[in-house]
This record gives C-alpha cells, structure tokens and sequence, in this order.
C-alpha cells in the first residue's frame, strides 16, 4: 500500500517533494494557504546539484524558459569596465549538469505541471487552496485554520521561513540575525534595453546568458554590488541589490526604487536608467539562521525554508530545498509500511543535515571570503573532524557537483549494513 503524505506549501520546495513522492508512488495531498497554486519573485539561479535533481523529475526547462548561463563576468559598477570572469560553459563536464537561469513563476508552473499531471508518473497529486495549517501532531494529524482535520503517514513542512509547523519538531530554534545587509530585486523587458541605445551597449558589454557582478568600487569598505541576468528566453532581466539596510517599505514599489536610486547612485547612469524604467521592485532585509539540531519528530519532517532558510550568497536556498524534495523521494521508494517512516526520516537527517549547514553558513559571506566562516563550517564536516573545502574553487566544486542521491545511497547503505548480524 502506498502511503498518504501531507505536504504543507506549495512553494518550490513543496512541490519538488510532492513530485518525487508523486513519482515513487505514494499518495500526496498539498495544503497550501494562499488562495492560488502560484509563486511570485523573481528569477533564481538553478546550479548544477538543483538540475540533476529536476533532471531526474522529467523536468523540462524548455517549458519554464530557461536559459543556460555560460559566464560570470565581474565588471566596476561605475565604469562598466569587465575586471574578471569565470567561465561556466563547462559546468556539465566539471559538475555533471548545467547551470540555468529561471524565472521563479515558469519554475513553479513546471513543478506543477509535473505534480497534477494526469498523464504523470503516479497518482496525480491533489492540491487544495485557501488551506492554512494551523498545527500539527507528531502522529501524522493536521489542523487547518478552520478547524478540520487531515490524517497522513507522513507530514512535510514546507510551509517556508515563517513556519508554523517548525517549533512542532523543534523548540530550539535561535531567532535569526540582522546582518545589517538588504536586497533589492528588479525586472526590466529586454525590449525596453534594446529600443535604448545606450542602455542596449549596456547589455551587449555584460553578455547574453551571462551573469553580470557588478561591483562597488567607490567604498569598498561595505557590501554593495548587483548581480544581473536574464530568463523567459532572454526576454526579461532580473536584476538583484545587495546593499547596507535603510528605512524603506520594501512593498512599495516606487519607495525601493527611490532609496536604490540613492544607495547606487554612483553606479554607471545606463545602471540607475534601468532602476528607474524597471518593475516589480522589492526590498527586504537579511538575517542570518543558525543551522536546526533536529529537522524531523516522528513523522513529521522540515525541509526547505522551514529547515534551513539561507542569504543569496551563493544561490543555493532554492537548489537545497530541491535537495531536499528529491531525497525524501529517493529514501522512501519501496517503503509502504508507515512502521518505516522514523528510521527514514532518521536516514534523510543524516544525509542532509551537515550537508546544509555548511551550505547555510557558506551563504553567509560572499565567494572567495569562505576562511571568514571556516570554523564555524568544521563542526558540521562529514565526517565529523574531516577537512572541508575552504578555498573558492574548492567550495564551488564541492557545492555545484553535489550529488543528492547519491549521498542518500551512500546513508542507507551504511544503515542496512549496520542491521546486518556479525
């Protein structure tokens, strides 16, 4: 018998483990509290390690227009002169995928696809909107905001950074850390770069399909810098701010692009044209979270936001809660006995815990400055007391080369042997 799970959000997280869930055979069921199956945002890196698990789903980056990113080019956010670059367009040869860039909404659409499809592999999973979580109990049982109740096997928590269901399987959680650093997202229509000619030169100096790492050179004494791509096949630039926190509602659209108008202004002019012509601008502040000493209670498991919310840095929060949905999927093949659901969910902590931390503690601090955060990442080596890599090209070979089901392989091959008589 296959067994019922709950998954509460359907974020990308959420939906990537209903997938694989869907695809393993269970019986899935999503409560999501929004009354729409949508995602909003922005566009989000998808690195290597996030592509081999949607690989591995039937996921169709055709579908979610995306494109595939070749270069990072580092350039002076004031003269628009490149300084650097880093070659990506061997990223399958070194890390065994590619390295997309997606637009969050045609990500979610694609998932979705794969989730509710009646053609898909498995039972189609069943979605139920205007659904809010309330609580839940170790023993499989949720209760919605309205007061009705839902039995499962299994319940995951993917109900995001204000989870409701993490104090369920922690009550230890720290309070997060202002790191006194904030983020500003915007999207422009490539159109309206192309009918501008200085704006166009602009583009044609960053590189189609390359990332753009624009650099404060005017005080480098604070983090500031913009990181600029394009998705939906090269018709919309995302473009992502890195700044030292100021008042601002962050919910209002014209307030964000005052203040990053201000907080820029001694970028290139083309830069603060594209600000002021640009859409869906948003602005948030940045904590820090510290790694969770327990990710699961009985038979109810945390996984994406919920479990291990993450800084930009390093373009590894989406990706990981992708980790984590093709994980759950690949431990509970062949598992229909509800008798298994701890043991499993034990299997899932160890392969990811250690693993996410350091990721988690990596994201902290930019590329290239990962000694800063050295010690704090050696308590979470695997094994414990191992080296880890501390050096950029090491680090970024480790992170995008990571193979999550393999990792998973590895666990339950040590936990079945260790079941074995002498």
């Amino acid at each position: 018998m296959p067994l019922k799970i709950i998954v509460v959000g359907a974020g990308i997280g959420g939906l990537t483990a209903a997938v694989a869930l869907r695809q393993t055979g269970h019986e899935v069921e999503i409560f999501e509290k929004s009354a729409f199956a949508a995602e909003i945002g922005a566009a989000l890196m998808v690195c290597p390690n996030g592509t081999r698990v949607l690989s591995r789903l039937g996921f169709s980056f055709k579908n979610a227009r995306a494109g595939i990113l070749t270069k990072i080019n580092v350039m002076d956010g004031q003269t628009l002169e490149s300084t650097a670059a880093v070659d990506l367009s061997r990223a399958e040869e070194m890390f065994g995928a590619k390295l997309w860039a997606v637009h969050r909404v045609d990500l979610h659409k694609e998932l979705l696809r794969l989730a509710l499809d009646e053609d898909g592999v498995g039972q189609p999973v069943k979605l139920r909107l205007s659904s809010e979580v309330a609580t839940a109990t170790t023993d499989g049982r949720i209760v919605l905001k309205d007061s009705s109740v839902h039995m499962a096997d299994l319940i995951v928590a993917a109900d995001g950074l204000k989870s409701v269901l993490q104090k369920i399987v922690t009550k230890k959680a720290e309070p997060p850390t202002a790191t006194g650093l904030s983020a500003f997202r915007f999207l422009l229509d490539t159109e309206v770069l192309k009918a501008d000619p200085k704006l166009a030169a602009t583009l044609e100096k960053k590189g189609s399909f390359d990332v753009g790492s624009l650099q404060d050179t005017h005080d480098p004494t604070k983090v500031r810098y913009m990181v600029w791509y394009e998705c939906r096949n090269g018709k919309t630039q995302n473009f992502v701010g890195i700044h030292p926190t100021r008042e601002v509602n962050g919910d209002d659209q014209e307030e964000v692009k005052a203040a990053m108008l201000d907080e820029f202004k001694h970028f290139a002019p083309e830069l603060l044209e594209m600000i002021r012509r640009s859409s869906a601008a948003k602005c948030w502040p940045l904590f820090v979270h510290e790694p969770l000493s327990n990710w699961y209670n009985d038979r109810v498991v945390l996984i994406g936001d919920s479990a291990h919310p993450m800084l930009p840095f390093n373009a590894q929060g989406a990706v990981s809660a992708m980790e984590d949905g093709g994980a759950l999927g690949f431990l509970f093949q062949n598992v229909d006995d509800a008798k298994l659901i701890p043991e499993r969910l034990g299997v899932f902590q160890r392969a990811r815990a250690d693993r996410v931390a350091r990721v988690q503690i990596l994201s902290n601090v930019k590329l290239g400055r990962e000694k800063e955060v050295e010690e704090q990442v050696r308590r979470y080596a695997d094994p414990r007391g191992s080296s880890v890599p501390t050096n950029m090209v090491e680090h970024v070979a480790h992170d995008y080369g990571y193979d999550v089901f393999a990792k998973c392989d590895e666990i339950m091959a040590a936990s079945l042997n260790s079941h074995v008589p002498a």
